[in-house]
């Protein structure tokens, strides 16, 4: 018998990544998680990691620092940008993007991957509902596995990591659908960017999930309904 094949998946502690992470599972591999703390307002969410690595069954899980916040230039690092609560503009992308910050993971997932010999990297991007980030991308995942391939022994050898974005084209109702089949403990994620105690259920995050659950018959766990359940 094949041993069973290993994959990185990082780990934001959203509804997202969790589910991309499920799905690994359901295809087969032994799932290693790796979380970054990097230094987000909304540092809730790397609790809510932790606890879905355990839920899921993760055979690791890791949390490291990088201190994107040191140089500012997100909502979700400087506390003097107001988090947008607006609503989101076809083709402006929002002050909730992070310079450089899917860049940063990736590479270290790349890392962790090659030293674990994971045949892939997990990434629960969309591209769809967060109004095209740039690094959320179809064409910049192509461009990753690209440069992945050429900067790593194991891509020069030809069994490089393959980057895997199952939900990159997907909907927020159908990433809901798809976590409730899953099993995915949709309570203990987060997502709110406001780093509050309890969601705030304004933020664009918020609201884009509080619609995509009540769509999927789950209004229960939508932050606006409940006032205090993850979101």
């Amino acid at each position: 018998m094949s041993p069973q094949p290993t994959a990185i998946a990082l780990l934001s502690g959203g509804l997202d990544s969790a589910t991309a992470a499920a799905l690994a599972i359901e295809a087969g591999y032994q799932v290693i998680g790796l979380s970054l703390d990097y230094g987000q307002r909304h540092r809730r969410e790397l609790e809510a990691a932790a606890s879905v690595a355990r839920s899921l069954g993760l055979v690791e899980h890791h949390t490291i620092a990088v201190n994107l916040a040191a140089w500012g230039g997100s909502a979700l690092t400087d506390t003097a940008i107001p988090v947008p609560s607006d609503g989101l503009q076809e083709g402006v992308i929002p002050s909730t993007y992070v310079p450089g910050r899917n860049t940063v993971f990736i590479a270290l997932g790349l890392s962790l991957a090659e030293a674990r010999a994971a045949e892939r990297l997990v990434l629960g991007v969309n591209a769809v509902d967060y109004s095209g980030y740039p690094d959320c991308r179809p064409d910049y995942l192509d461009a990753f596995q690209t440069l992945a391939d050429l900067a790593s022994k194991a891509g020069r050898e030809g069994h490089g990591t393959a980057l895997w974005a199952p939900l990159v084209r997907w909907s927020k109702t159908q990433i809901v659908q798809e976590a409730l089949r899953l099993e995915v403990p949709i309570a203990s994620t987060w997502s709110c960017y406001s780093g509050g105690a309890v969601p705030c259920g304004r933020c664009d995050s918020c609201r884009i999930r509080d619609a995509a659950l009540i769509q999927a018959g789950r209004p229960d766990l939508a932050s606006g309904a409940t006032g205090s359940a993850p979101a």
